[in-house]
């Protein structure tokens, strides 16, 4: 059994190119499940049933899960309730790939 509460961070190794260049394939992101949503954010959300790690970008009342390498699409999301936490930190095989986003 899990001792995980929304207060413990998770730790998830980015897969693919989808968020670079500032998330690599292979580096460590450290996601906060209960972490303040911003617009601008890097998040951890559901979208058709999957989780995906996108940047938030809200504009006019829309929410959209925005990759940072332009050979994905940009998606639409219902609002707010789609995001299930926010990256606060990135980690990678050498010390300077570590970044924090708090």
């Amino acid at each position: 059994m899990s001792d995980c509460t929304g207060k413990d961070p998770i730790a998830l190794q980015v897969l693919g190119d989808s968020m670079e260049p500032e998330f690599k394939d292979g580096n460590i992101i450290v996601i906060e499940l209960d972490g303040v949503i911003e617009n601008g954010s890097y998040v951890f959300a559901m979208h058709e049933e999957e989780y995906i790690f996108r940047q938030l970008v809200i504009e006019e009342d829309k929410h959209f899960l925005k990759p940072l390498n332009d050979k994905y699409p940009t998606l639409n999301i219902s609002g707010l309730d789609a995001i299930h936490g926010v990256i606060t930190q990135r980690a990678g095989k050498r010390r300077r790939e570590h970044k924090s986003y708090v």
